[in-house]
């Protein structure tokens, strides 16, 4: 990271320049593409660690004076360059930010999320819907930063580019439902937070179908809600529902490989980490892992524990573990899951640790010590 000092008699006449992140008076620069200020040094490196070291040479011919063009067709040229390269821009800076939101690092999401935004506005205008993303991306960083007002002024932009659309995807108004629930729940209004993660889940289920992973979230956060209220009974459903969901798109994905196994002429020939990504994308294993841990905290800090529901959270964890190929945790799982089964039994566990237990002696890289115990297991079912 370069800084330089603004010298303000270097500026062209009447030129003021501002903040990249906050709008204030700028009084530095970055050195390294000179185009881009901040208010004081802090900005800077918190630009530069979430997205401005990736874009720093990329910004040079957005933010330097346009060239002279002597004909309508090169300035057309040079017009639909600019756009390119802004659309460019949006979308790198959107996955950074989105990256950042995954791994639950919301102050370095932010920086990212507004560049997302100011690209975004320069392409599409103020009034498109094309906007939401970045501004659901901003809510939901401020939201996990504490920052309600700012996250409630987000979530205002967000709700105002909604209404003017004839028509939104349901997937759009799933994310700011779920957002919006997310919101009255930090501020202490259950039932409007109620009420908008129903929304979530409907719009959703729309999208996606009712036993889709991605309408879990809603249930898991709805869930969340009737446990601050102390109704344990409704929370604990819900709670199941999302185990339900996770641990049956799990078995679908490991049942896929397991076949596969039996009949190796239909193996995949991809490379393992190429198919794995395919299986869970990288919002989904955040959401799972999230999810699936806060469940299983939950439920072995009950006051009576229901040993069978914990057996389920803590499978559905060790077929995750295996599909991301992290086998030493899946084993580790797994054998958890088997201690808890010989106390009380759970239907249809049995078939699939016999199933995971194959897999996991397939591969090869696993050690010694870890198959052997995987035999035993294996012998003992």
């Amino acid at each position: 990271m370069q800084t330089g000092q603004i010298v303000p008699l270097a500026l062209p006449r009447g030129r003021k320049v501002f903040c990249e992140l906050c709008r204030a008076p700028a009084t530095v620069r970055c050195d390294g593409c000179g185009v881009t200020f901040y208010c004081e040094v802090e900005h800077q490196s918190a630009d530069w660690v979430s997205v401005h070291e990736k874009i720093c040479q990329l910004l040079i011919p957005l933010r330097t004076v346009s060239p002279f063009y002597d004909s309508e067709e090169k300035r057309q040229h040079g017009h639909e360059q600019k756009i390119s390269r802004e659309k460019f821009l949006a979308e790198l800076t959107h996955s950074v930010a989105q990256k950042f939101l995954f791994e639950g690092k919301h102050e370095d999401a932010i920086p990212a999320a507004l560049h997302s935004l100011k690209f975004t506005i320069s392409v599409y205008g103020w009034n498109s819907v094309e906007l939401i993303p970045a501004y659901l991306m901003l809510a939901e960083a401020s939201l996990g930063l504490g920052h309600l007002s700012q996250a409630e002024e987000y979530l205002s932009q967000a709700q105002w580019s909604v209404l003017k659309i004839s028509q939104c995807s349901p997937i759009i108004q799933s994310k700011l439902h779920r957002n919006l629930g997310l919101l009255y729940a930090a501020k202490g209004n259950f039932e409007q937070s109620l009420y908008h993660l129903a929304n979530d889940i409907f719009h959703a289920s729309c999208a996606f179908g009712t036993n889709d992973v991605a309408v879990s979230e809603g249930y898991f956060y709805m869930a969340d809600v009737f446990f601050r209220q102390n109704r344990m009974d409704v929370a604990d459903s819900l709670y199941t529902e999302v185990t339900e969901i996770w641990y049956n798109h799990f078995s679908r994905l490991i049942d896929h490989q397991y076949q596969s196994l039996l009949s190796p002429a239909e193996i995949n020939v991809l490379p393992e980490e190429e198919t794995t990504g395919d299986l869970l994308d990288e919002s989904q294993q955040a959401e799972a892992t999230q999810m699936l841990n806060a469940i299983l905290d939950i439920r072995e800090q009950a006051s009576k524990p229901q040993l069978a529901k914990v057996a389920k959270v803590v499978f559905a964890l060790a077929m995750y573990h295996y599909l991301i190929l992290d086998i030493p945790k899946s084993y580790e799982l797994m054998k958890k899951t088997l201690r808890i089964t010989k106390t009380v039994p759970v239907e249809g566990l049995e078939e699939a640790i016999h199933r995971l237990v194959k897999l996991i002696k397939s591969k090869p890289f696993y050690t010694d010590r870890s198959t052997t115990g995987a035999a035993s297991i294996l012998a003992f079912r």
